[in-house]
This record gives C-alpha cells, structure tokens and sequence, in this order.
C-alpha cells in the first residue's frame, strides 16, 4: 500500500476540517449518496455533479470556499430532460466543462431504449446549474461492445477537444458484482476528437487503455488532464460495489499513448479510513480532485470526499 500523508487528531464535522494543515484527503464533505462525483471551478463558485439519485437524474452540490465546505441543492436537477434518445433514472457520471464562449457543456451516459445499452450524450447551458438542453442524439454507444459511459472532456495545449469514456463491456454479462467476473469482455477506454462545439464527434475514437489482471473485470471513470506536459488518465478498477474499487492513474507522452501505468493506485481501501474510493475528478491543473467513498453496501451509499493533489515528476499522491 503506498505511503499517505497522515494527520494527528483530525477532526471533520459536516466537511468542514478544523485541524487540516498537513491533510490530504478530507471528508466526507457530502454526506449523502452522491456517486461518480465531477468537479468545476469558476470564478467565484466550485460545483461537483454526480449520477442520479432518487427522481434527480443529475444532482448538483456548490462551494464557495474553493471546495471545502459543500453544500447538496436537494431537489435541483441540472438535467430534467435526458433527451429524446434516453430515459429517466439511469443517468451516470456526469462531467462539466467551460466551453469558454458562455457556454457550459455536460457529458453523461443514460440508458438508450433503441440500443438497449447505455449511450454518452452532451447537454448545453448559460448556467452551471442549469437546467442543461439535451442535444437530439448521443455522441456514442458502442452497442456491440456493451455501451458508452462514464465520459469527460478534455482540451489539449492547441485547442483540440476530445472526450473519453469507458466501453462498457461489463455490462455484457460474466458473472460476478459487477459482470465480467470471467473475463470475457474488454472494458476499454476510448479518445473521441470533437469538433470546437465540444458536441461534434470527428474522427473514429482511439484505444487508449484497457483493463489488465490487476484491474479485475474492469476499467471504468476515466479523467484526461495534462500536467505539466504529461498526459495523466485517472481510472478506478474492479467492481464498484466491492472494497476492491480504487483509484489509479497512467501517464503517456502524448494524447493517444501510450500509456504507462503507475506502479500502484492512488487510492484504495484502508488509506485514509477509506472504503472503496472511486469516480474521481481531478481538476484541470491537477492539485485538487473529488471521489466517491463507500458508506454502505446495501443499499449501495457513497459519499463525496475531496483530496488535494501532489507530484513528483509524474508521480501523483494524495
């Protein structure tokens, strides 16, 4: 297990640390069941989003201390309309990013009734609470390979857009908590170029990482940043709902790989009393991420922690 930044007689209360000078994780800061939680930071408010709860297909929580204290809009719903491709209720992992232009852009998968499989769409606001316009069509499915999800955007040093997102092979069946228990079905993680609307698909997408035999039957919730000229991929392997689920990361010199693997994850069960980290979103400049912990197996509750982000070289720790 790799080393942590520990700290004496920590105390958390409603997310707020009192004693947090040499911490590194901290939370939960929302406790309630908020999964697959995304991060932006504007000007004067930070937003986390996560995958639906309950009747709110995409929940919204906001800071106004640059991410320590949070608070959960209980009833808002940044995305009301799925879209006419998707229903209701199963709409996962979304992400939200600053098109620059006045526009704010969210990427989320939802279920697909035509390809009965979960599909990745975008969504369009003036306002990163919402309520977000569904485009008319997904941006993809991958229906053969068992769907799209878990997507996020990505801008390169030269403008160029693309989103990645897991094929969701898993769902195909195998066996096991979550699918693929055989190892049947690949899992991989695709790069799709998109035109300047951060909405259009060009170009068929790229492999960029699939699951191995450390990662069990998956490979799932990627994140593209770039950090100081390295590409860095955030993913969590194994089953979401086991204490296997982790986060881990790979670095590659350029946008399409190669990646290279760390040598072991950035967070797993046991560091910082944690059970179960996942779904993390680091931010753009890679010193501040969000992540999901379990809470509860049954019914299945994960909380939103947050952590700030070292480096050595290419090294990330928390």
């Amino acid at each position: 297990m790799p080393l942590r930044k520990r700290l004496l007689n920590l105390t958390v209360l409603s997310g707020i640390c009192f004693s947090c000078a040499n911490a590194t994780v901290y939370g939960p800061v929302i406790s309630a069941n908020f999964p697959d939680p995304d991060i932006l930071v504007t000007p004067n408010v930070t937003y986390a989003y996560a995958t639906n709860s309950g009747n709110i297909n995409i929940q919204v929580a906001t800071s106004y201390d640059n991410g320590t204290t949070w608070t959960l809009l209980d009833g808002v719903d940044a995305l009301p309309d799925v879209g006419p491709w998707a229903t209701v209720n199963s709409t996962w992992a979304p992400d939200v990013i600053d098109r620059g232009d006045g526009t704010f852009v969210m990427y989320y998968a939802a279920e697909s009734p035509s390809q009965q499989t979960h599909c990745v769409g975008a969504a369009t606001s003036t306002n990163p609470l919402g309520p977000y316009t569904p485009q008319t069509q997904p941006i993809a499915c991958q229906t053969a390979g068992g769907g799209a999800i878990d997507p996020a955007g990505f801008q390169d040093v030269d403008g160029q857009r693309y989103i990645v997102y897991k094929v969701d092979g898993s769902s195909l069946g195998g066996g096991g908590p979550c699918g693929n228990a055989n190892g049947e079905y690949s899992t991989p993680i695709m790069l799709q170029m998109m035109e300047e609307d951060a909405l259009t698909p060009t170009g068929d997408p790229v492999q960029i990482l699939d699951r191995e035999s450390q990662d069990g039957p998956l490979v799932e919730a990627p994140v593209l940043i770039l950090h100081n000229g390295t590409y860095v991929l955030t993913y969590s392997s194994n089953c979401y709902n086991t204490d296997l689920y982790d986060v881990a990361y790979a670095t590659a010199p350029s946008v399409s790989g190669p990646y290279a693997r760390a040598s072991s994850p950035l967070l797993e069960t046991g560091d910082d009393n944690l059970t179960g980290p996942g779904g993390a979103t680091p931010t753009p400049d890679g010193t501040f991420m969000v992540f999901h912990a379990t809470v509860n197996f049954s019914p299945l509750t994960r909380y939103m922690y947050t952590a700030t982000i070292s480096w050595n070289g290419t090294a990330m720790s928390v």
